[in-house]
């Protein structure tokens, strides 16, 4: 097939990023968590984190560092191992917070969800971190992304270029879909406080099981 700007298959690319990315995630799960308790602005701010995590993530892709993390796997286990510690950490954490507000029994304030204790203060920062030792993320650029780029191709950086915004447009929509989902449900956690706690040790049970299953994860 003949390749257009040195991109090979792009409606197979396409295809295959939106069955990727519409795979629940630790990234999409922790948006959908924080617009679910603290609303859209919130959760548009977590979104940027993922959006930036994942650009960076393009760039080291296309700078051949997806091919160095095949070539050493030791590399990416390290990277593997932090990313579902990560998530641990935050899945305990929002466990906690759970615990605290149901042995306590205090009523939520009216501004804020009973889980935002839970919830924390800078979740651009956090989805940032989630999104960069995400292996999955990790393993799409490795595995998908770079299989797309003709190999000689003169100018590579615009065929990432290219892949890439094509990944964040997708990226974009379901987001959007998911914060303003979240939104709708913030309001159902103002009055319903113990829904809310469940919802938290729910969505917190989510993201150990997704620690365990990163922690499996390989390059194979």
């Amino acid at each position: 097939m003949v390749a257009v700007l040195g991109i090979t298959n792009v409606w197979t690319y396409l295809i295959g990023t939106v069955a990727i990315i519409l795979l629940p995630g630790p990234n999409s799960m922790y948006v959908l968590s924080v617009a679910a308790r603290r609303g859209v602005r919130y959760g548009y701010a977590a979104a940027c984190g993922v959006f930036i995590g994942d650009a960076v993530l393009m760039t080291l892709s296309a700078a051949g560092v997806a091919s160095l993390l095949r070539a050493e796997p030791a590399l990416f286990t390290i990277v593997k191992y932090a990313g579902a510690g990560y998530l641990c950490w935050i899945g305990f954490g929002m466990l906690r917070g759970a615990w605290r507000r149901r042995r306590t029994q205090a009523p939520a304030p009216a501004a804020e969800p009973a889980t935002a204790a839970a919830v924390e203060r800078d979740p651009f920062r956090r989805a940032l971190v989630v999104s960069l030792l995400n292996p999955k993320a990790i393993l799409f650029f490795i595995s998908f992304f770079i299989q797309f780029v003709r190999p000689g191709y003169p100018h590579a950086w615009l065929s990432f270029l290219i892949l890439g915004t094509i990944a964040e447009l997708v990226s974009a929509a379901y987001l959007t879909t998911l914060i303003l989902t979240g939104n709708y449900l913030a309001a159902q956690f103002r009055r319903r406080r113990r829904l809310a706690a469940a919802l938290t040790t729910g969505v917190a049970a989510i993201f150990v099981g997704f620690a365990v299953k990163l922690a499996t994860a390989s390059l194979g």
